[in-house]
């Protein structure tokens, strides 16, 4: 992706917390028709023997090719973060001299490994369970896997193969002003609190945390 220094975010742990806060990333492979896309929710395992970047875990369909057609691949992963739209007008310098125009702010990480498929119910089974408890801790009465019948879950697991990730490269994308003054940067924040919504507090938090540039 095209990525000027004053928007480039290269501190692991923090590209870390966008994957594990918006853990649905768009697996990228080249497949027998060209470019395919598919929305998968990862686990991302930091520890040792999980590589300089980490690791991102998860499964598809077995009916799903990409697992067969992109074992052994080079593949990109794009986890997409906060986003808005920041109108002109928040900019007290659209006051000034008018030289303003509207924009998009986002944090965006990109994650580059060789995919590889794992076909084993045992791997299948503790990744099922690790995902079921990470997604279920704030329900006030968490599900679990063993909640099922057992025979439930092992015709589930037949029909699910995983994917593991280790990833080489992670790149950041943090457009959330820090090209604009001071002014102008409270200025969006102010719009963006203004909105009530939950994406646009978000991004109202990453415009005051974020160092300009």
């Amino acid at each position: 992706m095209y990525l000027p220094k004053h928007f480039e975010e290269t501190r692991d742990e923090v590209m870390h917390g966008l994957i594990r806060t918006h853990p649905l990333g768009l697996l990228v492979t080249q497949g027998a028709h060209g470019l395919d896309a598919n929305p998968l929710p990862w686990l991302l395992d930091t520890g040792a023997g999980d590589g300089a970047h980490g690791t991102l875990r998860g499964h598809v369909a077995r009916a799903n090719p990409v697992w067969r057609e992109a074992d052994g691949q080079e593949v990109l992963v794009l986890f997409q973060g906060a986003q808005a739209y920041v109108s002109p007008g928040w900019y007290p310098s659209k006051a000034e001299h008018g030289k303003v125009v509207p924009t998009w702010n986002y944090a965006v990480v990109q994650a580059r490994g060789r995919l590889r498929a794992v076909d084993d119910a045992a791997w299948l089974h503790r990744l099922v369970g690790r995902l079921t408890d990470t997604h279920e801790a704030t329900q006030p009465r968490p599900w679990q896997v063993g909640d099922a019948p057992a025979d439930f879950i092992e015709k589930l697991l037949d029909a699910i193969v995983g994917l593991e990730l280790e990833i080489t490269a992670l790149s950041g994308k943090w457009k959330v002003s820090q090209n604009r003054g001071a002014a102008d940067r409270e200025g969006v924040a102010q719009g963006l609190v203004a909105r009530e919504d939950a994406p646009a507090q978000a991004m109202a938090a990453l415009v005051r945390a974020a160092d300009p540039r």
